[in-house]
């Protein structure tokens, strides 16, 4: 075991350490990344621009945690699963934007959101246990936390943000006039 910073890491090995420092900066970037993507304003230039960073941040994290899921399979494949599910919900989102399929805003936040909500959620059930105040709760809380958070969010979003709704109106008037 190795402590770092009061967090246990489950292994000595220089090469096994070196991939951690890098998953965790990663980490850190793509939740930033993600972070500037949603705050900014919906449409090209910095929305979309932290969103590529995001997306491919995601799809280095993820490999990262593959490796490192591998190389402890029996304790860490439940966050292989979800580093995947995050995965997948963040290419299902990005297609829907790149091909504008029908509804596309709605099914890119959903897609987003999700990627988001299960990236964190894999975050804290990993290392909730070592954080001041976070390892008080109950280890099933840190599965919850993070959708019980961000599942009101997107759906207020997706009911509420102009570009959703806004593109729903125009849909419906152009069936209208047709």
């Amino acid at each position: 075991m190795t402590d770092v910073l009061g967090i246990q890491i489950p292994s000595t090995d220089p090469v096994f350490l070196t991939i951690v420092g890098f998953h965790v900066l990663l980490g850190i970037a793509c939740v930033i990344a993600g972070a500037g993507a949603m705050l900014s304003a919906k449409a090209r230039g910095r929305h979309s621009g932290f969103g590529v960073i995001y997306f491919w941040l995601l799809a280095v994290l993820f490999a990262s945690a593959t490796v490192l899921s591998a190389i402890r399979w029996e304790e860490d494949y439940h966050l292989f699963v979800l580093g995947l599910l995050s995965f997948v919900a963040a290419m299902f989102g990005r297609s829907a934007a790149r091909w504008h399929w029908p509804r596309w805003p709605r099914l890119h936040l959903t897609g987003m959101g999700l990627s988001y909500i299960l990236m964190l959620t894999a975050f804290l059930v990993d290392n909730g246990k070592f954080l001041p105040l976070w390892r008080e709760l109950p280890s099933l809380a840190l599965w919850f936390i993070p959708a019980a958070i961000g599942l009101p969010i997107l759906v207020h979003a997706l009911l509420r943000h102009p570009v959703a709704v806004g593109y729903d109106r125009l849909r419906s008037a152009r069936s209208i006039s047709s």
